[in-house]
């Protein structure tokens, strides 16, 4: 792998790390699987697309995209606390129903960036080198978004998240609203989401309707991948972990696309494939990793 592709892998890993720090606060702490985040990145790249090319300042258009982005999680987790539609179902619902609200926000399947003000111009100016760019930039937004979450988690409000996900029965008998705890806990999931897709958005300079395919399996893995190498000791650690799994997950499908056998050569079309291996692999080492020490 040469060193342009890994320097791509990490600016891949900690963009789409904000995303996976979304998707560990549904399925890790609220337990919540939440398929909507499929629909909220793109969600995301439009609004901060169409916001920046309409003369809005593309850092105020990271602030639209993730409130477009809470709306969006808000919706799913209305429909299943409210209305008592199954939470994978609902947030399937929102995000089919988000595929034709992208399509309407661009104003049709895509909208370029091309010539058009980034949040990267500042770094530029700074004179980091343009392959940098975009790694100085994702990881500060990266580290901050962790860092802020975790202090949220440890406020009041966030040790009622963290009850709700973890003993639902407990919290109610506190006289705490689970219901508005899990809306709130999944609007903010996917607001991170959607910050995640605009910031790819504005790194590739154009919003595609079809680019949050695959979102929720890459975010999984990422997940699975970092509990598993870096472990979940404490609430800090399990965020870092999945931000870093993100980083490792990238850099492994780097390699897997580098990697020939012969005639034979993976193409972005095992991409898939590949993610499923990685994520069975970061599932059965645990037990192998068990049943060594048990011997």
């Amino acid at each position: 792998m040469t060193l342009y592709a890994a320097l791509g892998a990490v600016e891949q890993g900690l963009v789409y790390g904000i995303m996976v720090i979304g998707v560990y606060l549904t399925f890790r702490i609220l337990d919540f699987p939440d398929l909507t985040v499929d629909g909220s990145l793109p969600l995301g790249a439009a609004i901060s697309a169409v916001a920046i090319t309409g003369g809005i300042n593309p850092y105020l258009s990271l602030v639209l995209a993730m409130g477009g982005g809470f709306c969006a999680g808000v919706a799913t987790a209305v429909l299943n606390t409210k209305f008592k539609i199954l939470h994978l179902l609902a947030s399937i619902l929102t995000m089919i129903a988000l595929y034709s609200i992208n399509i309407r926000i661009m104003g049709g399947p895509n909208i370029a960036l091309l010539g058009t003000p980034t949040v990267f111009d500042a770094v530029s100016v700074l004179g980091v080198p343009p392959y940098l760019a975009g790694v100085v930039v994702f990881a500060l937004f990266a580290i901050l978004v962790a860092v802020i979450i975790i202090w949220f988690l440890s406020t009041e409000l966030g040790q009622a998240i963290l009850a709700t996900g973890d003993n639902p029965q407990m919290i109610t008998s506190l006289g705490v609203n689970t219901h508005t705890i899990i809306i709130l806990g999944v609007g903010l999931s996917n607001a991170l989401v959607a910050l995640s897709g605009a910031l790819v958005a504005q790194n590739q300079g154009a919003a595609d309707v079809g680019m949050g395919i695959g979102t929720i399996i890459a975010g999984l893995a990422s997940v699975i991948i970092g509990e598993t190498v870096f472990g979940t000791a404490s609430i800090a650690r399990a965020f870092f972990a999945a931000l870093l799994g993100s980083i490792l997950y990238r850099l492994a499908i780097a390699l897997a696309l580098g990697v020939e056998f012969g005639d034979f050569s993976f193409n972005p079309s095992d991409l898939n494939l590949i993610t499923a291996l990685l994520v069975v692999s970061a599932l059965i080492m645990p037990n192998i990793k068990k049943r060594l020490m048990q011997r």
